[in-house]
């Protein structure tokens, strides 16, 4: 039986990548930090007798992530796939914004992977195959404001998946970036909310109200974990995978735009900012007015 690691794993994502990779007939390895509260998660194992056990892992903590990986080689002997997906967000903006709050992002987002990928590698070398999946977004591509930590962390992953496959290839171990778009999960979700102390940026809130029209329309999570199965079935080296229906558009978008346009745009007021998103995209992402 194939095995796989998966970060992250009591919601969102990383709960639809578990499952999708049990029924599959992988065994999975779903760790996170606070197993107690994986309630749907064990409602599934339970409902489906699938073949997932849960491990209390902390991608911050370099014991947490050592002794738990350690605990489930001694088990399986091998791992065929990690799946880095753990990550959070926090959003405002720069100057309003604490040092502690750009540390906490980076420390899951970034340098979480690291060391997963450290903990992993030398059984993965050993055995002579692997797939490390990284979950970025289009955000790896994109800043704006309010999120500039957290495209700040997944800029980090992109570079860091980009050495890693340089790394690794000679010893047939495969590297791929997930990146998707605007998703229905619990992060996209607290974006749209507003929930922001910004007082300083008007620029932030209309961001929000992009999420929130999107959102209309969700794009759910499970779409996402049948494209990390996919590449994990593959023997393909791609190393980018855009994933949602507004993934490939957002990338081209930013892509059409040179930097300076870029900047300009995203400090234009807000009319002609709504004007060119809903011509661009189709939505109409303007604050509804209630009377």
């Amino acid at each position: 039986m194939r095995s796989v690691i998966i970060t992250g794993a009591n919601r969102g994502i990383g709960l639809h990548t578990s499952l999708s990779f049990a029924r599959k007939g992988y065994k999975v390895y779903a760790t996170m930090r606070k197993p107690d509260s994986a309630d749907e998660l064990q409602k599934k194992i339970s409902e489906e007798s699938l073949s997932i056990s849960m491990h209390q892992m902390d991608v911050d903590s370099d014991e947490s992530v050592d002794q738990c990986i350690r605990e489930i080689l001694k088990e399986s002997g091998t791992i065929d796939v990690l799946v880095n997906n753990a990550g959070i967000e926090r959003h405002g903006t720069i100057e309003e914004m604490e040092i502690s709050q750009f540390k906490e992002v980076m420390e899951t987002n970034y340098f979480g992977i690291i060391r997963c990928v450290k903990a992993v590698l030398g059984a993965m070398r050993k055995q002579g195959s692997g797939c490390i999946i990284n979950v970025s977004s289009v955000a790896g591509n994109i800043s704006n404001s309010p999120l500039s930590s957290y495209a700040a962390s997944k800029f980090a992953v992109e570079a860091l998946s980009e050495a890693l496959a340089q790394e690794i290839k000679p010893y047939n171990i495969r590297v791929a970036i997930v990146k998707p778009g605007i998703i229905d999960t619990d992060m996209a979700r607290d974006i749209s909310s507003k929930n922001y102390t910004v007082t300083r940026s008007p620029i932030t809130e209309r961001f929000s109200n992009l999420f929130k029209e999107s959102l209309k329309h969700p794009t759910h999570a499970n779409l996402v974990a049948e494209k990390i199965l996919e590449i994990a079935e593959s023997d393909s080296w791609k190393l980018r995978h855009p994933v949602g229906p507004d993934a490939q558009p957002f990338l081209e978008w930013r892509a059409s735009m040179s930097d300076e346009d870029w900047v300009d745009w995203n400090a234009v007021n807000d009319d002609e900012w709504y004007e060119k998103v809903e011509k661009d995209f189709g939505l109409n992402a303007r604050p509804r007015t209630t009377k």
